[in-house]
């Protein structure tokens, strides 16, 4: 009873700290807001939603049932998950944050995944996506397209070595975890047709829940994104940043890495798009130092897109903190990987070269084709997120006039 007033308190306190912050900063709150809401509008919601709509779709036909039965032999030995896991790990790896949580999510409201093999999954199969890590980190903020392959190396071997520690969490194997499932064809086939009969919904209601879904989550995601962009600028002119950034100071020195990247790893922290450009401004640390720092705070994936999962798992049964554990040891093996692969790897590829952290200014001119093509994507993702929310509209205007009606 104590601790929930405690909690209850605690809450209510950082309700209105945040309030009284946005009143003494009302220029910084909207900055950070818009800067979440460019995200949000040009990058994060026309790249996810294809992935979110095409898997509900998956899903419903019964796609990913046949997918499951063919990965069983695959997924249950090495991660002690059903092999329906293996394609929420290959979305999630290529659409990135939360991608793999809602799959998780409708896998275990759907019932094929229990609820321990749902905590497992959804450890492994968050991660960022192969374009946020070559073209905004390592391109956009570090201007070294190489350094990409050293960071999605480090990321992905720390992701699935989560994926190995995690398959020790729960209980001991039970007996469908112990039955050995032989890749059948036919039955997988079986299973599809069974799966889309069972749905038995029309294409067009299956289309429609698709896209109002995958609409509700990216709103929720875009909500997530604009309120941490908030709290990550508020905390740094309330000197926050700064406070605790002395005491990771010291861990810094500790590792012999530079005190100045202090600050930028708190913020990553919180938000690792900010993180990560913060991090690639510090002259004072080595490349290789700055990749390291980068790679911890991309496995780590941030508090924003952690709060993301969490609105997403609190739909279902999962819980969340196997989810924080798991985070905490992919940002550390994902660190531990780039320290031990930058010698065998990123020098091996510019051992011919001579060691950068700039690009040609050519490449960076703004007449240069990835600027126009980065302008290009920037307008075009605003183009399809405001024709889906305008469809999103259409669609539930729709289903409220029938609902009525009916």
């Amino acid at each position: 009873m104590f601790r929930s007033k405690l909690k209850t308190i605690f809450l209510a306190s950082a309700a209105l700290f945040m309030a009284f912050s946005l009143i003494a900063f009302p220029q910084e709150a909207v900055s950070a807001s818009l800067r979440g809401l460019d995200m949000w509008l040009q990058i994060v919601f026309p790249s996810l939603l294809p992935f979110f709509i095409v898997s509900e779709m998956l899903i419903g036909f019964g796609v990913v049932k046949f997918i499951g039965i063919l990965l069983e032999p695959f997924m249950r030995p090495l991660f002690r998950v059903p092999g329906v896991g293996g394609f929420a790990l290959a979305m999630g790896m290529a659409s990135g944050y939360p991608a793999g949580a809602k799959l998780t999510a409708r896998l275990r409201q759907e019932g094929q995944i229990t609820k321990t093999e749902a905590e497992r999954l959804v450890s492994f199969t968050n991660s960022s996506n192969p374009l946020f890590i070559f073209g905004a980190v390592s391109v956009g903020f570090f201007h070294n397209a190489k350094l990409g392959i050293i960071l999605a190396l480090a990321h992905y071997l720390g992701n699935l070595t989560v994926g190995l520690i995690m398959r020790f969490y729960g209980n001991r194997e039970s007996k469908r975890e112990q039955e050995k499932k032989q890749i059948s064809i036919r039955v997988a086939l079986s299973e599809l047709h069974r799966t889309r009969i069972k749905d038995n919904r029309p294409i067009g209601k299956l289309l429609g829940d698709a896209v109002m879904s995958s609409v509700q989550t990216l709103l929720m995601i875009g909500g997530f994104i604009i309120l941490f962009s908030v709290i990550n600028k508020l905390l740094f002119h309330l000197h926050i940043t700064a406070f605790f950034a002395e005491a990771f100071e010291i861990v810094l020195l500790i590792f012999h890495f530079p005190a100045e990247l202090s600050i930028p790893f708190f913020s990553g922290l919180f938000e690792i798009t900010l993180g990560s450009q913060l991090i690639s401004l510090i002259q004072e640390a080595t490349l290789m130092e700055q990749a390291i720092v980068t790679s911890l705070i991309l496995g780590f994936c941030g508090f924003s897109v952690q709060a993301q999962v969490a609105s997403i798992l609190a739909q279902t049964d999962i819980d969340f903190k196997p989810f924080f554990f798991a985070r905490i040891i992919h940002g550390l093996f994902a660190a531990f990987y780039t320290l031990i692969l930058w010698g065998p790897v990123y020098e091996r590829i510019n051992e011919n070269e001579q060691p950068s952290n700039t690009l040609p200014v050519s490449f960076l001119h703004e007449d240069s084709p990835f600027y126009t093509n980065m302008a290009s994507w920037a307008e075009l993702g605003s183009v399809i997120t405001i024709a889906m929310l305008a469809l999103y509209v259409v669609i539930y205007a729709k289903r409220m006039v029938f609902t009525k009606n009916s």
